[in-house]
């Protein structure tokens, strides 16, 4: 199996370690920009290796080099992983651009490297039976709408780098996640976007002193795709009491689909004539694909930790040469990216924005992985 390091050693660091375990691999090295810290995490984790990131990058017993790391670090670091023919799984954002982004598909694509994005909410398996039986029935989806909301920074004290990047926080932070899971389950693009972008908080307090804010706390959204639907969606990091509340609702012109990530164990499925509540199950699901990303029996949970393994197993199975259907490569990151830019200027313009830039991009993750 193939052997992994791990750039970055706090919370998304210890969730790639156990996918990479889960799915039968290895974690070989940690890396972090603290050399103390690395130690004492690689050291807690039982990984032999604790090196700076442009070694773990070089190094020759590491086939993937996993980014955890702040998001203006990613590019530099994909690029150097790539550059050394090493594969790469990169949480997103790719880039803080959009154009970026697109050159780091394009040079993960050039190196013929395996490249993935943890867009993980695909890998429910209530997902998946949407997902195929939108395709079986060819069920034309008008509307969609949903929302997004979290509020681990609904408290004014509440301080986190993402608060400094550039551009979007939340939006670029987990607005993407639902526009993923839209575009996938659907087939649709996003083509034509109207946003507006909001803060609760213009100052927080870090260190025990007030500093601006310039990221947005929310986002509102309305949108158009190339095959006719529209939608709207709220993105919030700081809705009180709402801690992962990932809701997608697909409204076709015989049925409609609903997805609730905070319960993902049922699907919504209902029609003019009667409701269908969907429970995973070998027993239940009715399309193979997500059959086989059911990994504990009916009644028991699955949930984010489980998806994130199913992740790293497709990308091991990539790996190995395998075509895996469904795979977010550096192709979806790039499409996120570009959706955070359009977003971006149209909050700045008031006005609807033509989302372009990553068409390229968009064709290869149709197919796939790149």
């Amino acid at each position: 199996m193939p052997r992994s390091g791990i750039v970055g050693t706090g919370f998304m660091g210890g969730v790639h370690t156990r996918a990479v375990r889960w799915a039968g691999g290895e974690v070989v090295a940690f890396a972090g920009r603290d050399p103390e810290r690395t130690r004492a995490a690689a050291e807690a984790a039982n990984v032999a290796l604790a090196l700076d990131p442009h070694e773990l990058v070089r190094h020759p017993d590491v086939d993937i080099v996993h980014i955890c790391t702040p998001n203006s670090q990613h590019l530099e670091l994909a690029l150097a992983a790539v550059a050394a023919g090493k594969h790469v799984v990169c949480e997103k954002p790719l880039a803080t651009t959009g154009a970026d982004a697109v050159r780091l598909r394009a040079a993960a694509a050039a190196a013929g490297v395996v490249h993935a994005v943890p867009f993980v909410y695909r890998f429910y398996p209530t997902v998946r039976e949407a997902r195929a039986r939108i395709a079986a029935s060819g069920e034309r989806i008008w509307l969609a709408h949903g929302h997004y909301l979290q509020d681990w920074l609904s408290d004014r004290s509440t301080y986190n780098w993402r608060v400094d990047d550039a551009g979007s926080r939340a939006f670029a932070d987990i607005g993407v996640h639902w526009c993923d899971l839209f575009e996938f389950a659907t087939g649709h693009r996003i083509v034509r976007l109207l946003a507006q972008q909001s803060r609760l908080h213009d100052t927080r307090i870090s260190g025990g002193r007030e500093v601006s804010v310039a990221t947005e706390d929310g986002t509102t959204m309305m949108f158009q795709t190339d095959r006719g639907a529209s939608g709207t969606v709220v993105i919030s990091q700081a809705s009180p009491g709402r801690k992962n509340r990932l809701w997608l609702s697909l409204d076709g012109a015989e049925r409609s689909y609903a997805f609730d990530q905070e319960n993902p164990g049922d699907l919504w499925v209902g029609s003019a004539d009667a409701v269908l509540l969907l429970a995973k199950g070998h027993e239940t699901l009715t399309a193979d694909v997500a059959s086989s990303y059911v990994t504990v029996p009916s009644g028991h949970p699955q949930g984010y930790q489980d998806c994130f393994g199913l992740f790293m197993r497709d990308v091991h199975r990539a790996i190995a040469g395998e075509q895996v259907d469904g795979l977010p490569t550096f192709a979806d990151g790039a499409r996120a990216a570009v959706l955070t830019d359009a977003v971006i200027a149209s909050a700045r313009s008031e006005a609807w924005i033509e989302v372009t830039g990553d068409r390229a991009a968009a064709a290869a993750s149709a197919v796939g992985v790149a």
